[in-house]
């Protein structure tokens, strides 16, 4: 019996600017990442994608990532492992608040964009985010790359982990995912991007960019809600692990 989350970034829209589904995308997804005011989002925002979701009965984590509006948190920022535990606890005290105050329980933590995608590779760093959300709450689950450091640490740090994998992302040889910045990073194919995570999930492997095989490990799947198509290949997404007699429930479900 296979049992996987499936979850998508959201709350990413910040003041006049709107950006994503999120609604919608609820109705399919059994968790969501909210943007916490530094990548993406601003408190009314946050407020609302909170409401949503729990009125949609959809668990709620925390996406927090450097404070960079500007390049969406997907530029590497050189800070201190001291700012980086600060601004982890900064980030998930506020998403948390709001989840509270509407009367909800925070699931976990995701660290978004360059943030997240160093911390699988740098286990100092990696090690310094884990302490920030154990600090915050020892129950919250922490999210990170499938078998990398970011997990490592998390684990170490004495905390539940989840091991996410992408529908949409190319994977390198160690694991890692492609930049953004080399062609075929990103997959927009819907029918590649089901096959793939059904791989994933029912063989633990999946093919890198380069053809070969790699083993993978999927506790939650991930679509990205900036992806034009992420509407659409989340519903069918969904359709297909379902029909496959995939069970898709949130990370407290299956931790």
């Amino acid at each position: 019996m296979f049992n996987v989350d499936l979850n998508c970034d959201l709350g990413e829209s910040f003041g006049n600017y709107v950006l994503g589904s999120d609604e919608k995308i609820l109705d399919y997804v059994t968790s969501i990442n909210v943007a916490c005011g530094f990548h993406a989002g601003d408190p009314i925002v946050m407020d609302e994608t909170v409401k949503m979701a729990i009125k949609k009965g959809v668990s709620i984590g925390a996406h927090p990532g450097y404070p960079d509006l500007l390049g969406f948190g997907r530029r590497n920022m050189d800070i201190s492992l001291k700012e980086a535990k600060a601004y982890m606890i900064y980030q998930i005290g506020a998403l948390k608040a709001f989840v509270e105050a509407n009367g909800g329980k925070l699931q976990h933590v995701k660290p978004h964009g360059a943030m997240y995608n160093k911390a699988a590779k740098d286990y100092n760093l990696a090690k310094a985010l884990a302490e920030a959300v154990y600090e915050v709450d020892k129950d919250i689950i922490f999210m990170g790359i499938s078998n990398l450091e970011s997990v490592k640490a998390a684990k170490d740090i004495g905390l539940k982990v989840a091991n996410e994998v992408f529908a949409d992302r190319a994977y390198n040889k160690d694991g890692t995912l492609v930049s953004r910045k080399k062609e075929g990073a990103v997959i927009h194919d819907t029918r590649k991007c089901v096959s793939r995570v059904l791989n994933m999930v029912k063989n633990k492997r999946v093919k890198t960019i380069n053809g070969e095989e790699i083993d993978i490990y999927a506790d939650s799947i991930c679509v990205h809600g900036d992806n034009e198509k992420a509407l659409e290949f989340t519903k069918n997404l969904k359709k297909s692990l379902l029909n496959e007699g995939i069970n898709v429930k949130s990370l407290m479900e299956i931790k």
